[in-house]
């Protein structure tokens, strides 16, 4: 068949032996997510933790994959997650380019098990595949290591690689492809198995079953539904061919007079037409959108992205005031990618000079050491601990009573003595601050602890990062031994770097006032449950219930875009919700969208209803489909289009005909919907296995010990949605109910497992007291 190359690789590396295995058994699951999945569920024994050499890391590509379908070059790296309290499956999603090149090497997947006793990297090229010593590159940063790597094998490779974090199982660390693709999240089980990077060069081809002139025809078709990242449909500002008055609320960005600044000469991306499928490319101007105007169009050289996408979104910047701090002045990333340390700084006005600089700079640390931030979560939770004044309130709920530490912060009370900001002036001796908290917070200076620091008027020195990110990926008890959370749980002192990397979930089993901030979330943390934060949660607007549900769903944030990218795309309810009614309906009059969300940040969310369900449960579908065929969840779903001429319509049977054209297997939209449900299946099953393990009784009860919000959810909190306790039980009913799940479990039914082919899957949750 086609898009597929016919072969799985795996390496162990306890044993050193490389096989090649048929994909044969893994098609009925695409490839992705589905394929690790399946994995999972087959090898790996429930009480695996995420360090052991039993776990599994899997690079997971689709059939889509390498053969140049538009938006086709991501790649899922699937293991148990360090983050996650409970070790459970969860995946960090990289573009770029080395998912296709591993499918030019002749490979539909990587699966890597077992643990090497040195370090070691994997060298991929075509047929041969070796294990080889890194003990050179151990120890250096990811752009290192690349370096070095493309010395061996040439230029033309395309590396996986981790940083000193990974090495140091900071679990808050990532994997790097190509500057500025990351898969957040798994760096640490890289670290743990002593894999430093993954070296791959392919010279071969991948079948495409359709006929060339057919296959043009798709591609041609996707193309006019596609508008800018993140879905646009309409540009955001004005442009002089606007059709019907539409814009507002995209990354389409681009317009009359605005350039890409720092390119030499100077790019002009001007009126870029809807009907003008070649200039797709230029719509997104993700500088401008980040950084602002002045300052994201000064900066800008070019906008890159990953291999056979025509929409680009990573900035690649001119900052000359990054030198100053040691680094390039050129640096590449996006989104999240551009705060994983800024996130920590204070007081950085948006949109300015000083702004890019400290953002650049994160880029520049945190992508060369491998941190991830959780998507945010680890900044301000830092940000939480540093600056807020503990009352007597916060301090009694969490069991302390002495009124030692009233207005004091939660780093004052539980860091060690020569960390605690209040000790900032100690700089010699055995209790010589290693926090450089003067750069973080400037006023130390005039105004020393004890007592919560005001930090509205201080701005912080970007080269705090460079001291930080130095003191987490050393990952150290206070002893100087490497951390444990072992160690930790055992009340053994740690330092602040070992706090930050053990991440939030853990971390507030240490210091229950991080707890109960979690759950009141006074200082904006947005902490959902089970370690993690939300991710396009209820102030995506219009889409509350399905996008708490999203969030309830997953053991990360759920990296779902689905909804936001088609709610956001600018059509607004008035079109979206016809379109959606004729792709997935009839509703009935019952709306998936909220208008009255668009009216106002902080709105009251109407009442669940089955279209919101049936929403629900589409847009996690097709994110599965994505992450398994594998396209780009960033920019899909192809249900609206830019095409005026198309009355704004796209396609639900999108992903359907591309897999159809690529492998020769025909499938209907509603069958590929259903084969994206058998793997949302499988790892619901997989996910109630192991927390079973873990705890008994826990796994036999999804509704109640996964599927859980944090308290703040239902209180009003600005620019979001608020739940109702009853609608939210209803929403959850509901969902259940269009996944065919059991209502009181939310576990799936004999009947779901047999009508999606995984019968067998039943019957081992069943002798696991796991059916419903």
């Amino acid at each position: 068949m086609g898009g597929w190359t016919g072969r799985v690789l795996r390496v162990d590396l306890s044993t050193g032996v490389i096989t090649k295995e048929s994909t044969d058994k893994y098609k009925a699951f695409l490839g992705g997510t589905g394929l690790a999945y399946k994995v999972f569920w087959d090898e790996v024994p429930p009480g695996t933790k995420a360090f052991d050499p039993e776990n599994r890391i899997i690079f997971g590509v689709g059939p889509l994959t390498g053969t140049g379908a538009p938006l086709s070059g991501r790649v899922s790296v699937t293991s148990l997650f360090p983050i996650s309290p409970l070790d459970l499956p969860a995946t960090g999603h990289m573009g770029g380019h080395w998912g296709p090149e591993l499918k030019f090497a002749g490979y539909d997947s990587l699966i890597i098990q077992g643990a090497s006793a040195t370090p070691v990297w994997l060298y991929i090229k075509d047929d041969v595949v070796e294990i080889r010593d890194a003990s050179r590159m151990w120890g250096n940063g990811i752009y290192r290591a690349t370096s070095d790597i493309f010395d061996i094998m040439g230029a033309e490779a395309q590396v996986a690689a981790i940083g000193q974090c990974g090495e140091n199982l900071v679990r808050t660390s990532n994997v790097m492809t190509g500057r500025s693709h990351s898969a957040g999240g798994v760096g640490a089980v890289m670290g743990s198995k002593k894999l430093k990077a993954i070296g791959v060069i392919g010279t071969g081809a991948l079948k495409i079953e359709a006929s060339q002139s057919d296959w043009k025809d798709l591609v041609d078709f996707q193309r006019t539904i596609l508008g800018a990242n993140s879905g646009g449909c309409v540009p955001n500002l004005p442009q002089s061919w606007q059709p019907d008055g539409l814009y507002g609320g995209t990354r389409w960005t681009a317009k009359d007079g605005l350039y890409w600044g720092a390119a030499t000469p100077p790019v002009h991306t001007g009126d870029c037409t809807a009907d003008d499928l070649n200039s797709i490319g230029i719509r997104t101007f993700k500088g401008y959108a980040d950084f602002g105007p002045g300052v994201g169009d000064k900066h800008t050289v070019k906008i890159g992205g990953c291999h056979s996408c025509p929409i680009r979104c990573h900035i690649a910047t001119d900052v000359p005031a990054l030198e100053q701090y040691g680094v390039s002045r050129y640096q590449v990333n996006t989104c999240s990618g551009n705060s994983s340390l800024s996130s920590f700084l204070f007081n950085i006005p948006s949109r300015s000079e000083a702004n890019i600089t400290a953002s650049q700079l994160s880029v520049a640390l945190a992508d060369d050491y491998g941190f991830w931030n959780d998507y945010g979560l680890v900044g301000s939770d830092f940000g939480f601990c540093y600056d807020h004044a503990l009352t007597a309130e916060e301090l009694a709920a969490a069991g302390d009573t002495s009124g030692l530490w009233v207005g004091k912060s939660i780093f004052e009370k539980y860091l060690i003595a020569k960390e605690k900001p209040s000790n900032w002036a100690t700089t010699t001796g055995p209790l010589a601050c290693p926090i450089q908290w003067t750069l973080l917070d400037p006023g130390l200076k005039e105004t020393p602890y004890p007592g919560s620091p005001e930090v509205s008027k201080r701005v912080s020195d970007p080269a705090f990062m460079i001291n930080i990110i130095t003191q987490i990926k050393n990952n150290l008890m206070a002893d100087g031994t490497p951390a444990t959370w072992e160690k930790m749980q055992a009340g053994q002192p740690a330092t602040l770097g070992a706090y930050i990397a053990v991440g939030s979930g853990r971390l507030e089993q240490l210091w229950p006032e991080l707890k109960n901030e979690h759950q009141a979330n006074v200082g904006g943390e947005n902490y959902i449950k089970l370690g993690h934060i939300k991710h396009h949660f209820t102030e995506s607007a219009g889409t509350a219930y399905p996008a708490a549900i999203l969030n309830m769903l997953y053991n990360r944030d759920p990296m779902c875009h689905t909804h936001t990218n088609f709610t956001g795309n600018g059509l607004k309810p008035v079109k979206n919700n016809p379109i959606f009614d004729e792709l997935f309906g009839p509703f009935n009059g019952e709306l998936a969208i909220d208008p009255s969300a668009y009216a106002a940040p902080d709105y009251a969310v109407p009442a669940m209803n089955h279209a919101k369900a049936v929403f629900a449960l589409m847009c996690t579908i097709y994110m599965e489909l994505h992450n398994s065929l594998t396209l780009c969840n960033y920019t899909l779903p192809g249900w609206g289009s830019p095409q005026k001429s198309r009355n704004y319509r796209g396609a639900r049977d999108l992903e359907a005909r591309v897999y159809s054209a690529v492998t020769g297997h025909t499938v209907t939209a509603q069958q590929i919907e259903d084969i994206g449900l058998r793997i949302l299946t499988l790892f619901r099953a997989a996910t109630a296995r192991i927390m079973e393990s873990r705890n008994p009784g826990t796994g036999r009860d999804q509704r109640n010990n996964h599927d859980i919000m944090p308290e703040w959810a239902f209180h009003a909190h600005s620019g979001a949605g608020t739940l109702d306790r009853a609608q939210w039980e209803i929403a959850k009913d509901m969902f259940y109910d269009v996944c065919g799940w059991d209502r009181a479990t939310g576990l799936p039914t004999q009947a779901t497992y047999d009508r999606l082919g995984l019968s067998d899957v039943a019957t081992a949750m069943a002798a696991a007291g796991l059916m419903p």
